[in-house]
């Protein structure tokens, strides 16, 4: 948790603190020891920490060709991805009150992408997520995917948080360039390296290193809106810069750091309710489409779980079992966005760990998401200057916070108890080192299970946690599954 950041209201030790208007009696603003000013800092961090999926969605979806060779339209993807995002997170800020944004999940728009769509049509692609997302709130209604968050232990759900705060810190060092992949023409048994061949090379990654170096000073000297503070400066930093150096687009990212000669421009939202309910079926039969709705499903419903649990810690939000209020609601919003972005062709929409840059500059309640959603909504006429925020300003946030998480929770997780240690430790190593959510989970659990076993302790499982086991062992099992099936 950030240092600048209110403590946790603790309800049996202080009176509430009675509501200072209408919004703040809504959103319960004063009753988490948070203020308008935190929760507007907070929304703006977050934004600017996430902004990058209004660019990058599009890439990713645009890359793809259906089975009749079309690919979509990058201005209609754009506006689509802007829409969706500022719509789901508005109504997880007004619906769920909680600081968490939601925009297309990295992760599924590549499987949407790259394996669903080469085997049907586009409309028949985003109907298969909208299928996965009605899924998704009938186990909400049915109270079984809260049940499934409960039956968690406590130090698995640390560690879950952890590796989130792991994974979005390689994010931010990958995204900012201080990190890089390295080619598999270089034959090295390294995947990742410094920079560009083990060096730190360009202006942008300056700017980089010096708003990390800039975030944590603050950080430390407990300047309020910290995070905020230095990637707006850093921002301005980078105009200058690339004014003066005349540095390549490229070079910063998915970003153009200079004052856009059009700040706005016209949406078009072709895309938006083109879809096809069940014409993927026909394509690709009953199997294997329930196969794929099924990939859908599994990597919506933990991806979100994980970055609830985690985001809910972050911002003290939990109670003594680890649940947030409200967590019906929250769930449900969350299938919506999923069936929502499939409707809106942008891939499903799922809640995004960059919501902790606003969790660390203070937000704690659904009108910091009420201030994202609305910039998203802007974003539709004013993409242009969205794209004016390098990756390299926003990224510093990203590491910090996710020491901040790690801070937070590692020290609550009980090292001493192997069967609890072991599952934390790979939940939180294979999150970054998988770049997924969903196998840091699964691995985690699959452990905890295995080891419980082993040491006969089966009465301490819960029998849900056990058929979450079985869902995560077809999940990791699933491409030996299709070739005995005959699947392709």
């Amino acid at each position: 948790m950030s240092p600048s950041a209110p403590a946790p209201v603790d309800a049996s030790e202080q009176a509430p603190v009675p509501p200072m208007n209408g919004i703040d009696k809504f959103f319960k603003i004063s009753e988490r020891g948070s203020s308008v000013s935190r929760e507007i800092r907070g929304g703006l961090a977050t934004f600017f920490a996430m902004a990058y999926i209004v660019v990058l969605n599009p890439i990713i979806l645009g890359a793809g060709t259906d089975k009749f060779g079309h690919q979509l339209n990058n201005g209609q993807l754009v506006t689509a991805t802007a829409l969706i995002a500022g719509l789901t997170t508005l109504l997880m800020g007004i619906i769920g009150n909680v600081p968490i944004a939601l925009a297309a999940g990295l992760g599924i728009n590549a499987v949407v992408a790259l394996q669903l769509a080469p085997k049907m049509s586009w409309p028949d692609a985003m109907g298969m997520v909208v299928l996965a997302g009605l899924v998704l709130m009938i186990l909400v209604a049915s109270g079984l995917r809260q049940r499934v968050m409960d039956a968690i232990p406590a130090g698995l759900r640390r560690a879950i948080a952890i590796g989130i705060g792991l994974f979005i810190a390689l994010i931010g060092l990958v995204d900012s360039g201080f990190v890089t992949r390295n080619p598999d023409s270089a034959h090295t048994t390294v995947p990742l390296g410094l920079g560009v061949a083990g060096r730190l090379e360009g202006w942008p990654v300056l700017v980089f290193v010096v708003g990390l170096a800039l975030t944590f000073i603050l950080i430390v000297r407990k300047t309020r809106g910290a995070i905020l503070i230095g990637i707006v400066t850093m921002t301005l930093v980078a105009i200058v810069i690339n004014s003066l150096a005349r540095i390549p687009d490229a070079k910063w990212g998915l970003t153009i750091p200079k004052v856009p000669e059009k700040v706005v421009d016209t949406p078009d939202f072709g895309l938006v309710g083109h879809v096809s309910l069940f014409g993927g079926f026909h394509e690709v039969g009953l199997l294997t489409g329930c196969l794929f709705v099924f990939t859908v499903l599994l990597s919506g419903f933990f991806d979100a779980m994980g970055t609830i649990i985690g985001v809910g810690e972050e911002a003290g939000l939990t109670d003594e079992r680890g649940q947030l209020p409200g967590m019906g609601r929250i769930l449900m919003v969350d299938g919506v966005a999923v069936a929502g972005g499939g409707f809106g062709s942008a891939s499903a929409n799922t809640c995004f760990v960059e919501s902790t840059a606003g969790v660390g500059e203070g937000a704690r309640t659904g009108l910091a998401n009420v201030v994202t959603g609305g910039l998203f909504l802007l974003a539709l006429v004013f993409t242009p200057l969205a794209k004016v925020v390098p990756s390299q300003a926003a990224t510093p946030a990203l590491v910090v916070v996710g020491f901040l998480i790690m801070a937070a929770n590692v020290k609550e997780i009980d090292w001493s108890d192997f069967t609890i240690a072991i599952p934390a430790f790979l939940t939180m190593i294979s999150m970054p080192f998988t770049y997924s959510i969903t196998n840091g989970i699964g691995l985690g659990v699959l452990s905890f299970l295995l080891l419980r076993i082993a040491t006969r302790r089966t009465r301490e499982i819960p029998w849900l946690l056990g058929a979450v086991g079985l869902c995560f062992l077809v999940y990791f099992l699933l491409n030996p599954i299709e070739q005995a099936l005959g699947v392709s």
